[in-house]
């Protein structure tokens, strides 16, 4: 046998030793919701502490107002989040996209101008198609923001100038 073979069998050795050892393979341990009589209860499975809320479900608050501030809140989450794909306009000619990734939706097109404000924060939520969910990225509360900036912004490209007061130009260019 030559010394290579030898010297991978000394350290294949320990390894495999190690696979075998009773106390790794059969542990103590309780099934799901199994009895476990030394519990107060005698159950395995634990409740929860009143007000728990587990890790990989999070809690959406309810949709706020319609606001200027939100509006505010809105356009600069979209503008940090959305805009290098969908761009500032919501067109899909975001930065990203400029260099070569695929465009997504445009934000203006008549199917999803009647989307609700809900199925915006789900797709921030989830994702959808080629977009990645942004959970882990934008909070609950400004996703509707997001969705509320997203239904001006709708709103706002097929609207003319001309036929805003002189009081709604005035809050336009108010927000900041």
């Amino acid at each position: 046998m030559r010394p290579v073979s030898r010297y991978l069998i000394w350290l294949a050795l320990p390894a495999l030793s190690a696979c075998a050892q009773p106390d790794m393979e059969d542990q103590p341990k309780y099934e799901t919701y199994e009895a476990a009589t030394e519990w107060p209860g005698k159950q395995s499975a634990r409740t929860p502490p009143a007000g728990t809320v587990a890790r990989d479900r999070e809690t959406l608050p309810p949709r706020p107002a319609m606001s200027l501030a939100l509006l505010g809140q809105g356009r600069h989450a979209f503008n940090a989040f959305c805009s290098p794909c969908h761009g500032r306009s919501g067109r899909g000619d975001g930065m990203v996209v400029q260099r070569g990734f695929p465009a997504p939706p445009d934000l203006n097109a008549d199917a999803l101008r009647s989307i609700p404000a809900r199925r915006v924060v789900d797709v921030i939520t989830h994702g959808h198609g080629v977009m990645v969910s942004y959970a882990d990225r934008v909070p609950p509360g400004p996703r509707w923001a997001i969705a509320a900036y997203v239904q001006a912004l709708q709103r706002a490209q097929h609207v003319p100038v001309a036929s805003l007061s002189d009081a709604e130009r005035r809050q336009l260019e108010a927000l900041p």
